[in-house]
């Protein structure tokens, strides 16, 4: 098959399914013409997605394998994780929905990293239920920089806004401790080649969100802005990042600011996406930056609440598919761009003959 007829494979894991994420897993395959765009292979349960797509009177066929070397391009795959009966019940977490969410990452992260899918895209978990049950990160973040042995930033993203955190799921009480200048530089440095490298942006303007209200008030608030922040973004600007800030939160957000700059960093969770969520809830899309391999997600939770009743959008995890797909032709073709770019040219001199010219043998 020749690289223009290559189909993306694109993992999906499908998170806690008494939560909604088999309805939006389900709902945003639900176009018979998807499978022209990429080959979708969930690693879940043929018998679980049977029964959840009778509720939803969705109409898909799915192509069950045990491994993923069998699937194939126009059909929906289904890894068959699980093959006995699965005991539903919507809206409530229980034991083996919680196992069946980590099972269903852990099969989907190992097929990523040995090069049998291009991407992954991940339902909504638990993360207090599955810390419960052996897992050891607050979340996915945490799990694949563990997985992939390479730190990774929480992206928040859409085509208009993109915002990044430099600490994640930490108490609040814990944010100031766990900002340092070298931290932020670092962040700073990865958010800047995520957006050249992921996102075509030439010469990225990056903005930084200050810790304290007001940006410290010139340190009558706090000082972080002052002895972390501030040095940090200096000395990146005089090495060519174009960094700015920090800038207050509580008014960065209006229209008319954010959107001089192609992406933020906040300081910490719901500094960032608080408003990203208020802005961008039903498109936005969880991309982590900077490790090896792409991973997106929707921006929402397991909406216990609405679990069953037919009707969570399904328009975020929709997006998180496709901007998986477009991160990753992205990153090849810069990749592929700087290859060639590097290949060493041939040079010639005024004692060596062109290969083109002939040459006198009298």
């Amino acid at each position: 098959m020749s690289p223009k007829q290559y189909k993306i494979k694109v993992g999906i894991s499908i998170g806690d399914y008494n939560g909604i994420g088999p309805e939006i897993i389900m709902k945003s395959l639900k176009d018979k013409s998807i499978t022209d765009f990429f080959t979708p292979i969930i690693f879940g349960s043929g018998k679980l997605f049977t029964y959840q797509k009778n509720i939803f009177k969705l109409q898909h066929n799915f192509n069950y394998i045990t491994e993923v070397a069998q699937a194939q391009d126009d059909k929906i795959n289904m890894v068959n994780l699980w093959k006995d009966n699965v005991n539903v019940n919507l809206g409530t977490p229980t034991e083996e929905s919680t196992r069946m969410a980590i099972d269903s990452l852990e099969a989907a992260t190992n097929a990523l990293i040995n090069g049998e899918i291009d991407v992954l895209v991940t339902a909504p978990i638990n993360k207090e239920e599955m810390m419960k049950h052996g897992f050891q990160h607050a979340g996915h973040t945490g799990y694949l920089e563990e997985k992939f042995g390479k730190k990774g930033l929480m992206f928040l993203v859409t085509n208009d806004l993109k915002v990044a955190v430099s600490t994640h799921h930490i108490p609040l009480a814990s944010v100031a401790e766990n900002i340092s200048k070298e931290k932020i530089k670092k962040q700073i440095k990865l958010l800047n080649q995520c957006l050249i490298e992921d996102f075509c942006i030439e010469r990225p303007k990056i903005a930084v969100l200050g810790l304290n209200p007001h940006a410290g008030d010139g340190g009558t608030i706090g000082r972080e802005e002052i002895e972390i922040i501030e040095p940090a973004i200096r000395e990146l600007f005089d090495n060519g990042v174009l960094a700015f800030g920090p800038y207050p939160a509580d008014s960065y957000f209006q229209p008319g600011k954010y959107k001089n700059f192609d992406a933020v960093l906040a300081m910490y969770h719901d500094q960032g996406l608080a408003p990203f969520k208020t802005l961008a809830y039903e498109e936005g899309v969880n991309y982590t930056a900077g490790l090896p391999y792409v991973r997106t997600s929707p921006d929402h939770g397991v909406a216990y609440d609405i679990a069953g009743k037919n009707i969570a959008d399904e328009q975020s995890f929709t997006e998180a598919i496709f901007m998986a797909i477009k991160i990753f032709n992205n990153r090849k073709e810069y990749n592929d761009l700087i290859t060639n770019r590097m290949q060493p040219r041939r040079s010639s001199s005024a004692n060596s003959p062109d290969e083109d010219l002939p040459v006198d043998r009298a």
